[in-house]
Formats: C-alpha cells, structure tokens, sequence
C-alpha cells in the first residue's frame, strides 16, 4: 500500500510539474480511447440497424421467384420460364436436410369490400408457418392454422392499412367479415401498424393473408399459364447460418432436377437471399470501422508519444534522486519498475476518463428514439477490452524507453548531474 500512495505520488508530481504538456497528452490519450470505443460503438449500431431492416421481412430468410433460364440443359432451349410449384416445396422439405421452414406464396391482387367501403389489395395464400418466417405480427386474434389450410377455409388475416380503408374508424375484430372478389370471407386475425422499409412484394400492413388452398380454388391468378399447384416464390430457412451456402446449393439441385435446368444456371431461379445480403452488410461496416479505428489507434498512439515525452522529463528532472536511490541500494529493476508503472498509471487514468466519456455518451445516445436503420452506441465488454488492450500495449511502448534510461543511469554518473 506504502508502495502504491508513493508511486501515485510521484505520478502526480510529474503532472503538477509539467501541467501544459501533461493536460494536452492526457487529453490526447483520453481522446484516442473515446473516439476507439465510440467509431466501433457506431459500426455495430449501424449493423444492428441492418439486422433489424431485414428482419422486418424475415429473419435470415431466402427467397426464390421464377426466373428464366440462360443455359440450354437435356436438350432445352435457352430461355424457357420457370415456374416454380408446390411440389417443389413438398420436394424441398423431404430432401433438403440443410433447409427448413419451407413455404410457398402466392400473389393476386383483389377487390375487397365490406359494407362501409371498398378497395383493390394483394391478397397472399400462404400456409400456417409462414406467420413465423416473415415475422408478421397479430396485434387481435390469430394466424391462419393448420385447419384453415386443410380445409381451404374462407378466413383472413389483414394488414393495418387494409382495416383503416375497409372500416375507417369502426370498431373491427376476429369474426368481423369482408367480401373478396364477392366471396365472404371471415377476419381471424388482424396486424398492428408495421414499419417496413424493406419489401420484395410490397408492406405488409397493406396485405391481405388467407389459405394457399382457400386461394388457388377463390382467387387464383388470372394468367392463362396458371394452374393449381403453381406459386408465386418459395421461401426457406437455413438450418444454420455456417451452412446457408449449402442449404442454397441442395434447394437448387431439387428445383434443377424438377424443372430439368442446370443447378448453376444464374437466372432459371432469382434468388434474394437475406442471409447474403446481411453478410455483405455486415463486412461493408466492419471495414468502415477499421479503418476509422486505426485512426483512433493513430490518435492514441500519439498520446502515448505525450506520455514518453512527459516520463522522459521526469527522468531527466529526477536524475539526482535516482542516483541515490541506487546509492542506497536500489536495483535497476526496481527503478525500471517504477518509471515503467508510472508511465501505465499515467496513461491508464487517461484512457479510463475517456472510455467513461466515450460510455457515458453512448448511455445517453442509447435513450434517444432509435432512428431508421440504426441501433444506437452499445458499447460491449468486447469494445471495452479492445480498447484497453491498445491502451495497455501503448502504454508499456511509452513508457519503456524512460524506464530503460532511468534504470541505466550509474550511481555516481546520476549524483554529479546538474540542472
């Protein structure tokens, strides 16, 4: 303890006597910290603001549409449609061990109406499951279930902005109907307002999800192709994220198989694949944040270049002392050890005051309403322990050189110097 009160003593001595120098390379170092923690607390709000615009549209989710092929295969032409089934989906979920979640979709506009009013919405068949890939919220009553889809039952579920068209202000509930296409259908659910600045067929909150069965017998496409079991796209979930290319490659050998294309051909199938995209997203932002990090460690790095310059004056102003604290019996490596102490506690306390003003920036920043497409200033443990560990390794850098000298000075040599 005697130890410690005497080494802090001495670092605040070198303070006081170097008060200009010592206040910039402080604020020097104390800056380097906060602009690291606060440049990499900024890259992993904007990939949180990332991961939550995709997960507006599912989460990790990838989804195919029929596309148009560009390569002949088993003596076809090049540029036959694709036309994706539901019995690629049946096919996907028996075959595809690196997939999961498979569901199909599909897409025609409609007329609604109620007695209050009238409109034209896209009218979705999906199945049960598609509720949790696509992560549409209910805010009253359910999703469609397993019953509604094995008996193509006449129920619905609509989006905000479809309520707020069809009964304006009116009281609406599960058991409340609406006509589509003249067709009685009854409400089972309804979705509370969504925010949604992501999209590959539209808002959600203008939507109306009924059956798959319910909607190839009520409302099919009209599209002279069409016929029942046709989709709009497929959607699927990767049984892990390290397998996504896997999982990608095994869907296309089955519809390759199915629809006779080449399973590389790039345009049979289109494909937006989430998982790809939040990757990429995510590599975007962590390069950014790179970058401006080394040039926090660059800031930091010249702190610690402060710090030397400070531990080099109190070598040179403490050279009389040293020298007799080795007349008495001092080691070198006990004097090596206080210079170099001295130099970590100076550069610590700095990096300390500026990690809790980078933290208590961040806290505050973290209160705000969170804006589009971006998720605040955490500050992790692993931030935390980055920072510190550049502080530290520049820390000990500084401080060796004036620790080194110190240690070095003979005895008599230190005793004769003179101011």
């Amino acid at each position: 303890m005697a130890y410690l009160q005497e080494l802090f003593g001495q670092v605040l001595s070198s303070l006081l006597r170097n008060k200009l120098r010592s206040f910039l390379t402080m604020s020097g170092i104390a800056w380097g910290v906060a602009s690291m923690v606060l440049i990499v607390a900024m890259g992993d709000g904007f990939k949180l603001g990332q991961r939550d615009r995709f997960r507006q549209i599912g989460e990790n989710i990838v989804i195919l549409f029929n596309g148009q092929t560009e390569k002949q295969a088993g003596g076809r032409r090049a540029g036959r449609r694709i036309r994706l089934t539901y019995d690629d989906v049946r096919d996907m979920r028996a075959e595809c061990f690196l997939v999961r979640n498979v569901v199909a979709e599909l897409q025609n506009p409609a007329r609604a109406t109620t007695p209050f009013n009238s409109g034209t919405f896209s009218v979705f068949g999906v199945e049960p499951l598609f509720s949790e890939i696509r992560n549409i919220p209910v805010a009253s009553g359910r999703f469609l279930a397993e019953k509604d889809a094995g008996e193509a039952a006449r129920v619905a579920v609509i989006g905000d902005n479809v309520r707020k068209q069809l009964f304006g202000d009116r009281p609406v509930g599960p058991g409340s109907t609406l006509a589509i296409n003249g067709i009685p259908y009854r409400i089972v659910g309804l979705m509370p307002p969504k925010d949604q600045n992501s999209s590959y067929n539209g808002l959600d909150s203008d939507k109306i999800f009924i059956p798959y069965s319910a909607m190839v017998r009520d409302v099919p496409p009209a599209d002279e192709n069409f016929h029942p079991g046709m989709v709009s796209d497929i959607i699927y979930m990767p049984v892990s994220l390290d397998g996504w290319k896997a999982a990608r490659a095994q869907a296309m050998r089955v519809l390759a198989r199915n629809h006779r294309f080449e399973a590389d051909d790039p345009s049979a199938v289109f494909i937006w694949d989430t998982v790809e995209n939040a990757q990429l997203v995510d590599r975007i932002f962590t390069s950014m944040t790179m970058f401006l990090g080394a040039i926090a460690v660059v800031t930091l790095t010249l702190g610690g270049v402060g710090v030397m310059n400070i531990m080099l004056v109190s070598v040179t102003e403490r050279t009389r002392e040293i020298g007799l604290r080795k007349a008495v019996g001092a080691t070198r490596g006990r004097i090596l050890a206080d210079f170099l102490l001295e130099g970590i506690l100076l550069a610590g306390f700095s990096g300390l005051a500026g990690w809790a003003g980078a933290y208590g920036l961040s806290s505050a920043v973290n209160r705000l309403p969170k804006q589009e497409m971006f998720g605040g200033l955490p500050v992790s443990g692993a931030t935390t322990a980055m920072a510190f560990a550049a502080l530290g390794l520049i820390a000990v850098a500084s401080a060796a050189w004036p620790a080194w000298r110190a240690a070095s000075l003979t005895p008599v040599e230190a005793l004769r110097y003179e101011r």
